[in-house]
């Protein structure tokens, strides 16, 4: 899938939860279909007409639709009305609205904390349990990003996974045998790939440390070091987590290293992340954090490119950490306003748990399958650049941000002072840390009450 770049997929949630925070109760648990139960079988015969909304453009949007037309052409009587383009945000105010909404695809975990508290989505777990859907295709870690305090109001729908992409041939130019395995190797081998030119403007970056950048999130970084979010009250744990410390220690002084105002001057010159200008791709920077979909757009934008993929390097005190990394996906649900949740309910069940179909949409957009069958099933085309995602992706440790009723507000907290932390505006930072965890705990008070 195309993902949203992490910094405006964080701005966009939070304007959407504000959104959301004022309307999304009118299709709360009060209404009467809430509380009518469902039918004691599924039915034999599906028939009628649902609207399915997804955010996915173009080419990707083809993909889904061919997946679309499988459903439609094993169920006759079935229509599905699909609205490709929409955003999380346009998706939210249509619910919202009322206007007629049946099956909604996400880009983004983030809302599923705000969809199943509010009763946006529909409850899943009637279906799931009368229809004997085996969970346990699924990982812990996927579980965990698909529901929200026991309320499973989201199905996965294909993965994003997060991993180290290398360039070979600059590799090789310097001497470097095998990607870097720690932090420090990381900065290491960075620094023999960083070149410059006559006036001392940066030439080539052997990694780009600037947060911020491309998919440089805090987010993306906490598995390195084994940081926590949340703690089980969802109050924030970013002071007390020694890992948040020690990740933001070495990009500050990486940063700080190169120089704030060089490494800015650079990044502000650089392509943008979804184009064919991708810096990555130009060999303008050695090293990236990426997502596996970067595969596709490397096939389709730079198919001379020579490079690799492995784990993101661990902090050098979580090397039995190496092998995982961040994951996270599209969701998947059902509207509470849906006037035919059946039909609703076996699309969505199609779409995410029907091996054919997972395996079809992930060759087809280039993400990690969420079932297991479908990790395994030898119809999943598999690079070796693509393979190392499907490796992540089962590695106990890979890990996941925690749902919250405040979406994705305590990561933009956090990132916005990080931010201001790389430029040297962030004060003593165990400090910062105290007053982001104040800043949080504040915010989730006050969309849950003391």
């Amino acid at each position: 899938m195309k993902r949203m770049p992490t910094a405006r997929r964080y701005l966009a949630t939070a304007t959407v939860l504000a959104v959301a925070s004022l309307s999304l109760a009118a299709c709360g648990g009060g209404s009467d279909k809430a509380n009518t139960p469902i039918a004691k079988t599924a039915p034999t015969t599906l028939k009628g007409t649902i609207s399915f909304y997804h955010f996915f453009a173009d080419r990707e949007a083809k993909v889904i639709q061919s997946v679309v037309d499988d459903f439609i052409a094993a169920h006759p009587g079935v229509k599905v009305n699909v609205h490709s383009g929409q955003d999380d945000e346009k998706v939210q105010k249509a619910i919202s609205s009322g206007n007629g909404v049946d099956v909604a695809l996400s880009y983004s975990t983030d809302i599923v904390g705000k969809f199943c508290s509010t009763g946006a989505f529909e409850n899943l777990s009637p279906y799931i349990k009368r229809d004997k859907v085996d969970l346990s295709q699924l990982t812990e870690t996927v579980k965990s990003y698909t529901e929200y305090k026991g309320v499973r109001c989201t199905m996965p729908a294909l993965a994003d996974v997060y991993g180290l992409y290398y360039n070979k041939s600059m590799f090789a130019k310097a001497g470097i045998t095998t990607p870097p395995k720690t932090l420090s190797e990381l900065k290491a081998d960075a620094d023999k790939m960083t070149t410059f030119n006559s006036d001392g403007s940066i030439k080539t970056l052997g990694f780009n440390p600037m947060m911020g950048f491309y998919e440089n999130s805090a987010a993306h970084y906490g598995p390195l070091a084994d940081a926590s979010w949340l703690d089980s009250s969802q109050k924030s744990a970013i002071s007390a987590s020694p890992g948040w410390t020690e990740l933001m220690t070495w990009q500050k002084k990486y940063v700080d290293d190169i120089g704030y105002a060089k490494l800015q001057r650079f990044t502000a010159g650089l392509g943008q992340e979804f184009t064919g200008g991708n810096a990555f791709q130009k060999g303008k920077v050695a090293m990236n954090m990426d997502g596996e979909y970067r595969t596709a757009f490397i096939d389709d934008q730079a198919p001379k490119l020579n490079y690799g993929t492995a784990p993101f390097p661990t902090a050098d005190d979580h090397t039995d950490l190496y092998g995982s990394g961040y994951i996270t996906g599209n969701i998947a649900g059902i509207a509470k306003n849906s006037k035919n949740p059946e039909l609703a309910w076996a699309f969505l069940k199609y779409l995410t748990t029907d091996t054919g179909a997972v395996v079809k949409l992930a060759n087809g957009l280039k993400n990690v399958p969420t079932t297991a069958d479908a990790l395994k099933s030898p119809d999943l085309e598999a690079t070796p650049q693509f393979k190392t995602f499907l490796d992540l992706a089962a590695n106990p440790h890979t890990s996941t941000t925690p749902a919250s009723p405040v979406g994705a507000g305590y990561q933009q907290a956090f990132e916005n002072y990080w931010l201001k932390y790389q430029d040297g505006k962030g004060g003593d930072l165990a400090a910062g840390l105290k007053k982001i965890d104040k800043q949080i705990n504040d915010s989730v008070e006050l969309a849950t009450g003391p």
